[in-house]
């Protein structure tokens, strides 16, 4: 077998070298455009998980690593002159330029042909001539763009700008340190690569790539507009190192920062929708690339190689090793896109969180990614953790989910929400026994607060046939029956109605007979903003008038007038997920040019106008929530400074906090999925504007919920799909963290199941079978 590896970095290297062990048959050359010595950027950071890859592939390759890592386990974070430190976090780090060194040696001593300082042919051309071309080229991949029609890569540019350097000297801990300039802020990711010689003294001034004081990789970033004022887009590389040394003085002694070829590059996180073409496969950044706030480049890298040669050798073919590779990798890698993507964005609205208490602060930071949670940072440093928790507000013992939160008149004694979930078991509106039980089973079952789903202001505002509503009194007599019975069963548990008008996405079947589609016969109606539909093939709304916006709008305080004399505690007036309020809402589905149309400003109007005729109405004491769609994961469509605009308009109008979903608005949208997907934005509006947010989407355990409240990213989480798979969702979450508190009492039937049941034999008691 030929194969022609394109770039020689440490994933094309390592791929050739465990190649070659594989099969030494096989005939591999690998070119590399630059010397063997040309390096860019100084340390790399390989995970333990990684390292036990290498060692079980290639010994050799990890022998002669080990005797070079650096290893740390602390994070010290750096902000308004003081350092806070977590610990048991695990680092390795070595100088990149020693670990290709090890891999140039490993390919010869191997019998790879290496070509230095040497342009590869075209991917096209390596493959005629080659059994398999591996394009390991970098983030610019010259393969990648030569066949982007076969690939099809989606490039995202982000909002900072970055630069690499070294600093002559070992750092004890991984640092993380924030600069508050004149322009802006910058932040400081830095860590050690390389370790002091055993003779060094602190006094030893640093010289060079093998400072007797060891090395550390220093990376500084910033938001474009903070990068351009501070004048770092007219600078050149010695220019750049020095207003990085002298912005990041205290941090570095002193010290001046090396460069080499640095320069300033705004992120760009590669997606393709294709890993292989042909006999040409893509490898490490041409394939994918992760921000470095996680350290995983490099990590990546390796792992695809060391994936790929197991493939090839696993696999009867070429064409079948290069499928079952990227079916193995894709998950990991997109698993890892989203956690830098998540910490990514973190940095880029780190000013946003600069005024919160110092150790919340800290902690945010450390979990920005959502792989580090609150009970995978106690086990790493409980201290820490317990400070983070009092200085919370934490009662000894409590975990934050069960800590009270208030809403005006309102105290919901934790921070869990059963969010709504439509049901579509009522019968002409009117909700019975069904949700008699589903709603009390969940009140029952410990959260703060528990939503109804969208009830519908009327009957041409319903969904389906089996939506429930509040516009006759028949309707709303059966609503009373069920929060008489949660306050009566469940005291202490709030109930909330979430009203709503289904807008274009109306007189469709039942879900589970098919979501979204046109009823088969007995159509109603459909009214919206604009007459677009849903989606191919579903009905078209009629454009609503002047006359028919303040008839909707009366619907809607009719049916809060009702909802108060049920006894609900809270109201919710949703205005996401497309339906009709949040059709104005969207500039893909409002096309309107009179007063309620155009500017954010007129497609805020009419659900303002709403807003504050059943503010009017609702009880002055219990309070009302908004829930929007913070994007809609389509261009063209509301985005995340929209959402800010939005909660800040509703909230000038006296919503007491803003229950923050995404999407369901186009029917072509593009959802980002992952856990806690939708968190970022709930984040970025309590942070930015100061006011309450209920945070959804993709939230599935107490852990993340405990996560999300003390890094202050929201204030209340709410959960769907758990409750539906566990009623008692919020008391098995206490059971199971041994909490026995005001905030989750077991209602006094139930109490004898209060602790968590034994799992069978596998933990019982074992006899001695043995003598020493």
């Amino acid at each position: 077998m030929r194969v022609a590896v394109i770039g020689g970095g440490p994933g094309g290297l390592y791929a050739a070298a465990l190649l070659k062990r594989l099969d030494p048959a096989r005939e591999i050359t690998v070119w590399e455009r630059n010397a063997p010595d040309d390096t860019f950027g100084f340390g790399v950071v390989l995970s333990d998980e990684t390292l036990g890859g290498i060692e079980h592939a290639d010994p050799v390759v990890y022998r002669a690593l080990q005797a070079e890592f650096v290893r740390w386990d602390d994070i010290d974070i750096v902000h308004r002159g003081r350092t806070l430190t977590s610990g048991g976090h695990g680092f390795a780090a070595l100088g990149r330029r020693r670990l290709l060194a090890v891999l140039h040696q490993r390919c010869r001593d191997l019998g790879v042909d290496l070509r230095f300082s040497a342009e590869a042919p075209p991917a096209a051309e390596l493959a005629r001539g080659y059994d398999l071309v591996i394009a390991a080229d970098g983030v610019h991949s010259a393969t990648r763009t030569a066949h982007a029609d076969a690939f099809r890569p989606r490039p995202t540019t982000h909002r900072c700008r970055y630069i690499w350097l070294a600093a002559d000297l070992a750092f004890g801990a991984f640092r993380f340190e924030i600069a508050e300039t004149e322009h802006g802020v910058a932040q400081l990711h830095a860590y050690p690569y390389a370790h002091p010689s055993p003779d060094h003294h602190p006094s030893s001034r640093p010289c060079g790539p093998q400072s007797p004081s060891g090395a550390s990789t220093v990376i500084v970033e910033m938001r474009e507009e903070v990068w351009r004022a501070a004048g770092l887009d007219r600078a050149d590389e010695r220019e750049s190192a020095e207003w990085c040394a002298k912005t990041f003085a205290d941090a570095l002694g002193g010290r001046p920062l090396r460069s080499n070829n640095s320069s300033w590059t705004a992120f760009r996180t590669v997606v393709n929708d294709r890993w292989s073409y042909g006999n040409t496969v893509l490898l490490g950044d041409a394939a994918h690339t992760a921000h470095f706030s996680i350290g995983s480049g490099t990590k990546l890298a390796v792992e695809d190689a060391l994936a790929l040669a197991a493939c090839l050798q696993e696999q009867p073919d070429t064409a079948s090793a290069l499928a079952a590779y990227e079916a193995e990798r894709r998950p990991v890698v997109a698993s890892t896109q989203r956690a830098a993507r998540a910490s990514l964005a973190w940095f880029e609205e780190l000013a946003t969180y600069l005024d919160q208490p110092p150790h919340q602060f800290a902690f945010n930071l450390l979990t920005r990614s959502r792989r580090v949670t609150h009970d995978n940072l106690r086990l790493r440093d409980e201290r820490f953790t317990r400070t983070v928790e009092r200085e919370y507000g934490c009662p000894d013992g409590t975990p934050p989910m069960f800590t009270p939160f208030r809403l005006r008149g309102l105290t919901l004694r934790n921070r869990v929400v059963v969010s709504p979930m439509d049901m579509y078991s009522a019968h002409d509106g009117v909700p019975g026994d069904f949700h008699l039980v589903h709603l009390g089973a969940r009140a029952l079952g410990g959260a703060g607060l528990v939503m109804t789903e969208m009830v519908c202001v009327s009957e041409q505002g319903r969904i389906t046939p089996g939506c429930a509503g509040l516009y006759t009194p028949h309707q709303a007599a059966a609503w009373q029956r069920i929060t008489d019975f949660v306050h009566a069963q469940s005291p202490g548990t709030a109930l909330g109605v979430q009203l709503g008008h289904s807008g274009r996405k109306g007189s469709t079947q039942l879900m589970w007979n098919g979501i979204d589609e046109p009823l088969d016969h007995g159509n109603w109606p459909l009214v919206a903003a604009s007459p677009l539909p849903y989606r191919p093939g579903s009905q078209r709304p009629h454009e609503l008038t002047q006359a028919e916006l303040t008839a909707i709008r009366d619907q809607f305080t009719a049916a809060a007038r009702r909802a108060a004399r049920c006894g609900f505690d809270l109201l919710e007036l949703h205005c996401a997920h497309g339906y009709l309020l949040s059709g104005f809402l969207s500039p893909l589905t409002n096309e309107r040019t009179d007063a309620y149309g155009g500017s954010l400003a007129g497609r805020l109007r009419f659900p303002l106008d709403v807003f504050d005729a059943v503010r009017e109405v609702w009880p002055a004491e219990r309070p009302m929530t908004v829930r929007i769609s913070a994007t809609d994961w389509a261009d063209g469509g509301t985005t995340a400074d929209d959402a800010v605009a939005m909660a800040a308009a509703f909230a000038e109008h006296g919503a007491d906090a803003i229950d923050v979903s995404t999407g369901q608005v186009v029917s072509d949208e593009r959802p980002e999925f992952g856990r806690s997907y939708q968190t970022p934005f709930a984040d970025r509006i309590r942070n930015t504007l100061g006011i309450p947010v209920i945070a959804v989407g993709a939230i599935s355990s107490w852990d993340d919920v405990n996560s999300l409240l003390l890094a202050g990213r929201t204030d209340l989480c709410a959960l769907a799909r758990p409750h539906l798979y566990d009623p008692h969702w919020t008391l098995h979450a206490a059971a199971e963290q041994g909490y026995t508190g005001p905030g989750a009492p077991w209602p006094l039937p139930y109490q004898a199941g209060s602790r968590t049941p034994p799992t069978g034999r596998t933990n019982a008691p074992k006899p001695r079978l043995t003598l020493r």
